[in-house]
């Protein structure tokens, strides 16, 4: 790329992938989607600090039986659930659970994942043997089974969700961290940094895995959509979030017994959670083809 003064300027790895990702419309309109979720996760919780969550208590989760099922309406834009709860304050309050949970569980596996995977990958031999055996005996495990089972015994809560999450996605993310520092630890720079007697950890840290990244952020967004069904799936189960806290999965658990009297209960949440992981799964369609290099040109 050339600027006004004639000299040619380089475009970085990232900043190419972004005018790629760019170029797919309906990824990009599915990152504004999951900001502005995000965004509203944020006001929300803003607004419980700022009124000491008197909106939270009056609106979100006081019962009105006398309004109970009722349907959408001009007061109501997604009407009244069974408890005479307004269903859109408790979709746009249950971001801050189903989403925000979603990440932070996916970004603490992801932590773990990464670390362990570059340590295998970079030393290998007995040490990956090792590592890469006992991340297999978590694969072999079915993943809702294994977070049924560690919420079962750890007992429900925000807590131990989050925990049953994370374990379930440290395997892959330390399978695609491993795979790929054993490709990057065999090229010329690497050798070069231990000639002049980088450590190790500097070398993994600083050398290593930001060249790394790339299907990493991939994985980032398709495990948050899997973080957020499996979070969905354990309060339909009864094993996740807690009544009478809004999370999605827990509001249809609340509403099954009731489709056939008030579709509508059902159907908002559900909806969201379905645009939800599509628009996550779209954003990882286009990262992945944005970060691929065979795509460059």
């Amino acid at each position: 790329m050339q600027n006004n003064s004639g000299t040619v300027k380089a475009r970085t790895l990232w900043a190419d992938a972004w005018r790629r990702f760019k170029k797919n419309k309906m990824a990009v309109i599915s990152l504004i989607f999951l900001l502005c979720l995000a965004l509203i996760g944020i006001i929300t919780l803003v607004i419980d600090w700022v009124t000491n969550d008197s909106i939270y208590d009056t609106l979100v989760i006081s019962q009105n039986l006398t309004q109970r099922f009722e349907p959408p309406s001009s007061s109501h834009i997604l009407g009244l659930d069974e408890f005479g709860r307004d269903i859109l304050l408790r979709i746009l309050w249950g971001t801050r659970y189903s989403l925000f949970m979603s990440i932070a569980a996916v970004l603490a596996a992801g932590i773990v994942g990464i670390v362990i995977g570059a340590v295998a990958g970079y030393y290998g031999g007995r040490v990956d043997n090792v590592i890469m055996r006992l991340m297999d005996v978590v694969l072999s495990l079915p993943y809702m089974l294994l977070a049924i089972a560690i919420v079962a015994a750890l007992g429900p809560g925000l807590v131990n969700v989050l925990i049953s999450i994370a374990i379930g996605y440290v395997p892959e993310f330390a399978r695609i961290t491993r795979a790929s520092v054993m490709t990057i630890r065999e090229r010329e720079f690497i050798e070069a940094a231990k000639a002049v007697g980088a450590s190790d950890r500097k070398i993994i840290f600083q050398q290593i895995l930001p060249n790394a990244m790339a299907p990493l952020i991939v994985e980032v967004t398709m495990a948050i959509a899997g973080a957020i069904l499996s979070i969905a799936g354990l309060s339909f189960l009864g094993l996740g979030i807690q009544p009478p806290l809004p999370e999605w999965g827990a509001m249809l658990t609340n509403a099954r017994g009731y489709i056939r009297d008030a579709w509508h209960i059902t159907v908002f949440p559900g909806l969201v959670i379905l645009v939800t992981i599509l628009a996550l799964n779209i954003i990882g369609d286009g990262l992945r083809d944005a970060l691929d290099p065979k795509l460059k040109n």
